[in-house]
């Protein structure tokens, strides 16, 4: 769920200004999972730019506070919302800790880096949704160890059934700032993309498994 129309549109619009989000229907990028997309989302980039740095921290603030009341401790996803957690924290005034996707195979073997006490309240900060796998593996490293997650605040999700499912199924809360379907609008509103580019957009959030490219 988006935090609000007005807030999404403006996330979309900082994003695709700072060519944090890169819309390439003609030459689609290859995720990891081997799926082609006609769009890549780098959110280490906003870091780069007080601005847009600057907004989202106070808009993921607010989100925290407004959805979930403000919790004892802010948790952010390793590696990609390290820095967005840090930043929340901050705006909020509470403590920081980092969950890494398993636990360190050296040293203490730590998986959540960080002072936290069973029985705290956390809030996890998440940069990109895309199916929720790796977002939730945090969420159930805090719950193993005690806490209650109140719920995640992300930047941007791209939507997908499959990440609605999953975090129904994990009884977590996610807000977001911003969405595909804003993306997209913002990109037509702004003359960003052609009809062409349109049409692919829209049929790769239909099938992005089985979409090949223009």
């Amino acid at each position: 769920m988006i935090l609000d129309k007005d807030t999404a549109k403006k996330t979309a619009e900082f994003l695709l200004q700072i060519k944090a989000i890169k819309l390439q229907p003609s030459k689609p990028f290859t995720w990891a999972s081997g799926w082609k997309s006609p769009i890549y989302c780098d959110n280490r980039i906003t870091l780069s730019h007080h601005g847009t740095r600057t907004y989202l921290r106070e808009q993921l603030a607010d989100a925290v506070v407004e959805r979930f009341g403000k919790p004892d401790v802010i948790a952010g996803v390793a590696t990609g919302a390290i820095a967005h957690g840090i930043l929340v924290a901050q705006e909020l005034g509470l403590p920081f800790v980092y969950v890494r996707p398993e636990p360190k195979n050296h040293g203490r073997k730590n998986q959540i880096e960080g002072y936290i006490e069973p029985g705290q309240n956390v809030v996890v900060i998440e940069d990109l949704i895309s199916t929720g796998g790796s977002s939730l593996k945090a969420v159930k490293a805090l719950e193993e160890i005690g806490c209650t997650v109140k719920g995640m605040a992300a930047i941007f999700t791209y939507g997908f059934k499959l990440a609605d499912d999953n975090f129904k199924e994990a009884k977590c809360e996610l807000v977001t700032l911003s969405d595909y379907s804003s993306l997209v609008d913002q990109a037509i509103d702004t003359g960003y993309i052609s009809d062409e580019e349109i049409d692919a957009l829209k049929k790769w959030r239909e099938a992005p498994d089985k979409w090949q490219g223009l």
